[in-house]
């Protein structure tokens, strides 16, 4: 974990919990899904992967998902490679982590994610780019505040 935090600052403002609304639109802006979010960002000090991400996902219909994104650090890089998705993440300034990566069951599609902390930790705003053989065809919108 101290490499990350020394490495890696702004990942490591991430940590905790934060709960938001993910907004996903077409590329003309049209609202294609709406949903509920609360994310779990930790860093354990022990086991297989210095970083470990739960997301849970809720839509008013009562529908429900949880996932589970643990990742290891090489070269300032968290790497993920999970039954889902493989990809990566790094730092771009002080408060913007980037994160690319593809489903395995879709390798036509990718998706870059810029991750924006606010200076006093507390609120996060994310953005997916959605692309399909290289073209874009929707977006997420995501707002999201600090719960502990």
């Amino acid at each position: 974990m101290s490499t990350i935090k020394e490495e890696m600052p702004v990942l490591f403002r991430h940590q905790g919990d934060w709960v938001g609304t993910y907004t996903l639109v077409d590329t003309e802006g049209k609202i294609l899904n709406k949903h509920e979010s609360h994310l779990t960002c930790e860093f354990p000090e022990t086991g297989p992967y210095p970083y470990y991400q739960v997301n849970r996902y809720k839509w008013s219909d009562g529908k429900y998902e949880e996932h589970q994104f643990p990742a290891t650090y090489q070269d300032k890089k968290l790497w993920f490679d999970t039954e889902r998705i493989q990809g990566k993440a790094w730092e771009a300034d002080d408060s913007t982590v980037i994160l690319w990566f593809s489903y395995k069951t879709m390798p036509e599609m990718s998706l870059y994610e810029m991750i924006q902390i606010s200076p006093d930790n507390n609120y996060r705003a994310r953005t997916w780019h959605w692309f399909k053989n290289h073209q874009i065809y929707q977006r997420t919108l995501i707002q999201e505040e600090r719960q502990r």
